[in-house]
């Protein structure tokens, strides 16, 4: 019983979640807050885990493809369709599962505005509608005619999958020559990092991209060559040439 078990007996759990199942540490670290709600708030006791040492969660940073990449990316891709979803996955941050489920209800061409509903988290949000990416609509929309959701899967009454946007992202990618380990969120990373780098707020970045968290979003400020291009070496300070 939970009730009964006390430091040593959780050390050993979580030893052998770590040794034994080699859990990853996200996987770790689901499990440790599951052990922690159950003992602070359901059994009301203090939670003797704290006193045991574990692995923290290690932030890596995020792949961003530059500039020229997401061209390729997007001029090797031919059919209208794959095109149309490459750029509404990039021109406006989103996550795949959000492009999966855009409707046509959601661009609002007057406003420029994308409306994501039912986010992460299950909240509604506003992204901006990029105009090269509208005229790209106009042309799929021409040809394909969705009648409900942007991007018809199989089935119409169906959205797409985001295995086969995985899967359009991934055959663009080899077709451009793209060696660096992408995958269809990196376009997401991609759109936030070029944003800050044009010297958008990090408070716009964070609306757009729908984070609860300010501190998610300052992990672009890292893998953005603004700031690092901005800072100058001390050694490029001194008065005098060296010799």
């Amino acid at each position: 019983s939970p009730e009964q078990l006390g430091e040593d007996e959780l050390k050993e759990y979580l030893l052998y979640l770590m040794k034994v199942r080699h859990l990853s540490e996200g996987t770790f670290r689901f499990y440790v807050a599951g052990l922690k709600f159950l003992y602070r708030t359901t059994l009301k006791r203090e939670w003797a885990v704290e006193k045991i040492r574990y692995p923290r969660a290690k932030r890596k940073l995020p792949v961003v493809l530059d500039l020229s990449e997401v061209q390729s990316l997007l001029s090797v891709t031919k059919n209208l369709k794959h095109k149309a979803i490459l750029m509404m996955t990039y021109s406006s941050g989103l996550r795949v599962s959000e492009t999966a489920r855009l409707k046509l209800t959601d661009i609002d061409s007057k406003r420029m505005m994308v409306r994501i509903t039912q986010g992460k988290g299950g909240k509604d949000r506003y992204s901006i509608l990029s105009q090269t990416t509208l005229e790209q609509l106009r042309q799929y929309w021409h040809k394909y005619r969705p009648t409900k959701w942007l991007f018809e899967g199989a089935k119409k009454d169906d959205p797409i999958t985001t295995h086969s946007i995985q899967l359009l992202f991934y055959a663009a990618k080899k077709r451009a020559g793209i060696t660096k380990p992408a995958s269809i969120h990196t376009l997401r990373h991609s759109f936030a990092t070029h944003l800050i780098e044009a010297g958008t707020s990090l408070h716009h970045v964070q609306m757009l991209l729908g984070h609860r968290s300010p501190t998610t979003t300052t992990v672009y400020l890292h893998v953005s060559r603004l700031n690092l291009a901005q800072v100058i070496s001390p050694l490029d300070r001194t008065p005098q040439p060296i010799s």
